[in-house]
């Protein structure tokens, strides 16, 4: 069964620039697939430079961030490939692609681990940091929400936020409502 995680992926573009986004990852610890879609940034870096870097965190406002503006994150040099990683990462994985496939809107790319490296002790989600990722992929997806649903969703994240999260967290839920409310779509 494959196993998908929640990462900051990032690619480098043709002039060098990085670009961080959050992706689901079908994790390895040989070989890594995404699954972006095709008009994104990810994959026209991904099928130009053949490199990407999975970092894996528990800073839920950098999920938020990439997914809904532009963000360039703190980050450093990949040790092994022409990449960079997330600075607050727990631990990260550098990417060589194998093989693309487009399939529809989206890209299935299959990737050699080549290298990674850790720095701190993951802590996991709870259920504040779970509540905002779900509300950030729903962020990403307004058009497809019935306003009513929508409400409810906020409300109910909300009060997961106030009860299990520390300050971090409700900075993030309020960076994803304000978007929200804002009707801004990516």
């Amino acid at each position: 069964m494959e196993m998908i995680l929640e990462v900051i992926f990032s690619t480098v573009s043709e002039d060098g620039l990085p670009n961080f986004a959050p992706m689901g990852a079908i994790w390895g610890e040989k070989e890594m697939v995404v699954r972006p879609f095709l008009n994104t940034r990810t994959f026209q870096n991904l099928r130009s430079s053949g490199y990407g870097v999975a970092s894996i965190t528990d800073d839920v406002l950098v999920f938020a961030k990439t997914a809904l503006q532009d963000f360039l994150p703190p980050h450093f040099p990949a040790r092994s490939i022409q990449g960079f990683v997330l600075d607050d990462c727990c631990f990260w994985r550098e990417l060589k692609v194998k093989s693309i496939k487009e399939r529809g809107e989206r890209a299935e790319v299959t990737c050699e681990v080549v290298d990674g490296g850790w720095k701190r002790d993951f802590l996991g989600f709870n259920r504040a940091r779970n509540a905002i990722i779900e509300l950030v992929i729903l962020a990403t997806r307004l058009h497809l929400q019935p306003p009513g649903d929508l409400e409810m969703t906020i409300k109910k994240s909300g009060e997961i936020v106030e009860k299990t999260g520390g300050e971090r967290e409700k900075e993030a839920f309020h960076f994803v409502q304000d978007f929200i409310k804002g009707g801004r779509g990516k």
